[in-house]
């Protein structure tokens, strides 16, 4: 028989046990089998999971489903959106002057993920319509598509913060154009009037990440409907249109879109979504992220100057070739 302090041990041990379990990542295999661990990294065709006595390599041809337990929750990005306190930053803004930041995310859920990161997503308002965007840092830049904002100079950043009953409504009208490429439909803003406004921003990802049959998912403002979240996968990640490429998904995306993240189930944003057929559903099509870095990384190239008529798009072409049976002589 057990005594009264056995009883009392045991029931501790067997409460802690529960409770460990309860906060380790799980393996479910396709034979039926479950292992309850650490994964500790996830590879193309594998994952290495820490189940407490030894490290196990399980091939991902075996495995049913997989979950992490530290997935980002709601509560997890601080007021000023800067991290996660489970996934710390690899790359900061002020290591090598960058305005974006990167992070090493695990994967979890579409809720859980829009919980946490949809207060960076703003929509993007001029005279000739509405578009959407996102901030990539605390200062207040934000990337959207430069056809949102073509042409124009009186601009209105609004965005959307959680309250106790839902949503509120914040609206700026100091914004700036900091730098345009028209030739990859992006541009770089910045809000001027923040004040004490506390942003939160969204990490940006890796294009050797990517993978067709991706579960992806757009947050933006479709025909004006504010805060719309559609999911779809990726349908190939190089669809190629007048020499650049792009993401193709089926994840639905219509007018309002435009400028705004597509994002893995990390959090992370993979691209600017900016084309859609309206007639033909499952044909939605973004700007790969490594486009946006390389923008913002080189911005001062796309620096806007509303006094210069030659800002980041019109430049003088070379004279194409007179006659076509004449040998070219450079690179034949």
């Amino acid at each position: 028989m057990l005594n009264k302090v056995s009883y009392k041990r045991i029931c501790t041990l067997l409460l802690l046990c529960c409770c460990a379990i309860c906060r380790a990542d799980t393996i479910i295999m396709k034979e039926g089998q479950s292992l309850i661990g650490d994964i500790l990294t996830e590879k193309e065709n594998q994952l290495v999971i820490d189940i407490g006595v030894t490290v196990m390599v399980v091939p991902k041809e075996k495995v049913l489903e997989y979950q992490y337990s530290n997935a980002p929750e709601a509560g997890d990005v601080n007021t000023a959106g800067t991290n996660l306190d489970a996934n710390e930053p690899i790359a900061e803004s002020d290591a090598s002057n960058r305005l974006y930041h990167t992070a090493n995310l695990k994967k979890t859920t579409i809720e859980k993920c829009v919980e946490a990161f949809s207060e960076a997503v703003v929509k993007v308002s001029s005279p000739s319509g509405i578009g959407s965007g996102f901030f990539i840092n605390e200062e207040g830049y934000l990337i959207t598509n430069y056809h949102v904002v073509e042409k124009e100079t009186k601009i209105e950043i609004t965005m959307f913060q959680k309250t106790k009953t839902g949503f509120g409504k914040k609206s700026f009208k100091n914004v700036k154009i900091e730098a345009i490429n028209p030739f990859i439909d992006l541009a770089l803003l910045k809000v001027e009037d923040l004040g004490d406004t506390k942003v939160k921003y969204a990490y940006l990802g890796d294009i050797d990440e990517i993978k067709a049959g991706e579960n992806v998912f757009a947050i933006g403002t479709p025909l004006g409907l504010e805060r719309t979240v559609t999911d779809g996968v990726i349908s190939t990640t190089n669809r190629a249109f007048e020499g650049l490429v792009y993401i193709q998904t089926n994840a639905a995306i219509n007018p309002g879109n435009s400028g705004g993240p597509l994002f893995n189930l990390s959090g992370e944003v993979i691209g600017v979504t900016n084309m859609g057929y309206i007639f033909f559903g499952g044909l939605g099509f973004a700007i790969p992220v490594d486009y946006v870095k390389h923008f913002i990384d080189n911005r001062d190239a796309f620096s806007y100057d509303k006094d210069n008529p030659n800002t980041g798009f019109k430049y003088l072409q070379p004279d194409h070739r007179r006659n076509q049976a004449e040998p070219n002589l450079i690179g034949d």
